[in-house]
Parts: structure tokens; C-alpha cells; sequence
């Protein structure tokens, strides 16, 4: 890796590695990927912390980098299989706590990818929160973060 490669990667974590804030809503430790560079589907990952003492709830995310963005999670379903589901009322986030969008869990889907994700990229993404309103978190692509972890069985994306 050159110098110059080293730098920016550097530069890269070191602003990724700062919460970014609404009013007292932060995001910590934002990243996008998605399954393989030929993928028509990708998500983002991050913690989110409400500061307030006011209950919120993440009600919707948009991003020009895919045709269509939800909010999904996974849920068991028949025979063990895992499936992947819009959850059309958001996601709580309680006045105090965190809540992490992970892999195997909650997360923002991106559908119809409008370009591939690559390493290193930033995605921009708009979060829609009921209280706190928009906030514009600028996500960086890493294809590098380890796999789902131990969902075990099969996925199905859909209802």
C-alpha cells in the first residue's frame, strides 16, 4: 500500500470513527456494504443513541445510491430459516439507550442499487426520525468488516 493509500485509509477511519449528531440523536460506527460487487441489494450498519429523555424511533432512511431504502430486520421463520423483513414501523430508539443496526439484526437495505459499492466509497444516507427529523450521515463502504456471525441456517429476503 503507498503512503498516499495509507494516509486517506487513515484519514478515513479516523472520521468514520466519530459520531456524527442531531440535536443529541449520534450515530457511532456507521459502514455500508454489500454481498459482492455484481449485488443489486447492499445495507448500513451503525449505533444509534438517543441522548434525549424523550423516546424517538428511526421511521425511515433514503439514499440516491439505491431505488428504493427500507428498514429491515431478520426474523425466524418455518424450519429455522431466517428471512429478512421490512419492518414498515421503524425501529425505537428509547430516551437513554443505544440501538445497534447490525448484521443478522436490524439494518437499512438498500434495493436496486443505482452503483456498486465499493471499498472505501462514502454512501451518503438520510435518516428520518420521528421527533429529531432528518440527519444526513455520510457512511463509508467496508467490504472488509467479518461475516453475519452466528445466524447459522438459510436466509430468505422478502415476506
Amino acid at each position: 500500500m503507498s503512503l498516499k493509500s495509507s494516509l486517506l485509509a487513515g484519514a478515513v477511519a479516523l472520521v468514520t470513527a466519530l459520531p456524527v449528531f442531531a440535536g443529541e440523536i449520534s450515530i457511532e460506527d456507521p459502514y455500508a456494504r454489500a454481498s459482492t460487487m455484481m449485488s443489486k441489494s447492499g445495507a448500513a450498519f451503525m449505533t444509534i443513541t438517543n441522548g434525549t429523555d424523550t423516546d424517538d424511533r428511526l421511521v425511515a432512511a433514503a439514499s440516491d445510491v439505491a431505488a428504493k431504502v427500507e428498514l429491515h430486520t431478520h426474523i425466524e421463520a418455518e424450519g429455522g430459516v431466517m428471512q429478512m423483513v421490512e419492518v414498515e414501523e421503524g425501529f425505537a430508539i428509547p430516551a437513554g439507550t443505544s440501538r445497534a443496526l447490525k448484521r443478522g439484526g436490524d439494518h437499512v437495505m438498500f434495493l436496486g442499487l443505482t452503483r456498486p459499492l465499493e471499498q472505501g466509497d462514502m454512501v451518503q444516507v438520510t435518516l428520518s426520525f420521528e421527533k429529531a427529523g432528518d440527519m444526513v450521515v455520510d457512511i463509508p463502504v467496508d467490504l472488509t468488516r467479518g461475516a453475519m456471525g452466528a445466524m447459522g441456517g438459510k436466509m430468505k429476503m422478502g415476506n
